[in-house]
């Protein structure tokens, strides 16, 4: 197939949304409840909104549910959905008003890429959508599937007795089926011609379409991801929550220091917790690119991060300075090591009032300048926010707490066009660090450097709600090839050693 053919060749994903919410327990479809602070199909949705491979998307939603898409998708700025339409009573009525929907206007002989994919997987990687699109320049199907890690058991119920095997296939040949589906329209078209000239036809997903009427088409299969899962149970929804807690999202980087600088001439930075450490990095590397910034700290300013006249006296000052707030960033913290038994409550209040109450009142008081510029508030936790750690409760309990308030506050602001989002740096080489752990040894922690950069980063990009891991990374291996749960799962092993 000729480089130009492939140019010509529209790739549209279509967003099977036709599901009810009966099986998680719900009045609403499944796709709109709320994960991460966002409905799923909105998960599923940013997906393709964010894939150079994905041309438009259309979504095939339960009947009486359209307008909750709608209103989803313009609020969400999702400019690549281009029709919110009603589904069918099944599966298969669905895809047959999907391959209408894509066939209008289309030239005669004119073809186009068509990925099906359930909107209830909102965990999807852009490399299994690249990997489906490539695949379609040598084959007209395209599956998505993974080994099976458990063994197949094949039943036969036996009157009132219940269930008996009846055949255990080899596991090794079993796969379990995922999405998306891949097809040339041209294909998955004809295959569903032929099957509504079958009285009996009955099929849940596509590729058994093809596989069925079009046996002479071969269906290539891509290899899936196990964070791939679908929310079909209760147990689904806790599971998909959490994942996205503990994902770390790549960040999309400016060019060159020309962009940085395009970007931050003319907004004002408060930095809370400036004086030192990262906090003092990024005020830096602010000021470089034309910021204005507020750098403030107990050490240098006489600013208490715990004494919220002192926060409101810092963000005014730097509005009646500027007329603007643009972006307001908290590194301060406290790291006091030892057994709850034995700490003294002076130190217990001293770690509440820096480390969670502190970014309570700073969000509270930044919020009103935040929503004049449509700005955004950035936080920082730590790698034992997932689980606490012995002699660090104080610390992990609240680092553990400013991932929950960014994503609430992710949500609670985002009608306000106001971002939050978290930091979540690796050991990091800090003047903290260093009084309570001493000297450690020479490339074994991050530098503060490079956690302000990285900062930098979500706070020029759009994202909201997202916790960013910083690590250092593999030189063999740049962050942006890993996927966010892939990196995920190796931060998580990380964390047993992290503080």
């Amino acid at each position: 197939m000729s480089a130009q053919h492939i140019a010509k060749a529209r790739t549209t994903a279509v967003v099977l949304a036709g599901g009810t919410g009966q099986r998680v327990g719900l009045s609403i479809p499944k796709q709109l409840l709320k994960i991460a602070g966002k409905a799923v199909i909105e998960h599923t949705l940013s997906i393709f909104q964010q894939t150079d491979s994905i041309d438009d998307v259309i979504v095939l939603m339960a009947p009486g549910y359209v307008s909750d898409v709608e209103k989803i998708v313009a609020k969400a700025g999702l400019t690549k959905v281009t029709k919110v339409i009603e589904g069918g009573a099944t599966r298969n009525e669905t895809t047959e008003r999907a391959i209408a929907a894509l066939g209008e206007g289309l030239a005669e002989g004119e073809d186009r890429n068509v990925l099906f994919h359930d909107a209830v997987r909102p965990l999807l990687s852009q490399r299994v959508i690249k990997d489906c699109v490539d695949a379609l320049d040598r084959y007209e199907a395209v599956d998505v599937a993974i080994p099976s890690a458990d063994t197949i058991i094949v039943t036969r119920t036996h009157g009132g007795d219940g269930e008996f095997i009846t055949d255990v296939p080899d596991r090794s040949r079993l796969r379990r089926g995922q999405t998306p589906q891949a097809f040339k329209l041209s294909t998955i078209r004809r295959a569903y011609e032929i099957a509504a000239g079958d009285p009996n036809f009955q099929a849940t997903d596509d590729c058994s379409v093809v596989l069925k009427y079009l046996p002479d088409v071969p269906i290539y299969v891509v290899a899936g991801d196990e964070y791939n899962m679908k929310v079909t149970q209760p147990v689904d929804v806790f599971i998909a929550d959490k994942l996205f807690q503990l994902a770390s999202t790549a960040v999309p980087q400016p060019t060159d220091d020309a962009a940085y600088r395009e970007l931050l001439t003319g907004k004002t930075l408060v930095v809370f917790g400036g004086s030192y450490g990262i906090g003092a990095d990024i005020a830096s590397l602010a000021e470089s690119y034309g910021a204005t910034v507020y750098a403030l700290g107990r050490s240098t300013t006489g600013t208490h991060v715990e004494n919220p006249e002192h926060i409101d006296d810092a963000l005014s000052k730097a509005y009646a300075d500027t007329g603007r707030v643009d972006y307001v960033i908290n590194t301060a913290g406290v790291l006091r090591i030892g057994k709850l038994a034995e700490t003294d409550n002076t130190t217990i209040q001293e770690a509440l009032n820096v480390n969670y109450l502190a970014p309570v009142q700073i969000a509270r008081a930044a919020y009103k300048y935040l929503a004049e510029t449509k700005g955004q508030l950035l936080l920082y936790t730590s790698s034992s926010y997932t689980r606490g750690r012995a002699e660090y409760s104080l610390y992990s309990s609240t680092k553990a707490a400013m991932v929950n308030l960014t994503q609430a506050l992710a949500d609670e602001w985002a009608a306000d066009g106001v971002r939050v989002n978290c930091v979540n740096p690796e050991r990091t080489a800090t003047p903290m660090r260093t009084k309570a752990f001493g000297e450690e040894p020479a490339g074994t922690l991050l530098s503060s450097e490079a956690v302000a950069r990285t900062s930098l980063d979500v706070l020029l990009s759009e994202m909201t709600g997202h916790v960013i891991d910083v690590r250092q990374q593999d030189p063999t291996r740049g962050a942006s090839e890993a996927s966010g749960f892939e990196q995920a799962l190796a931060a998580v092993l990380d964390r047993q050693a992290d503080v």
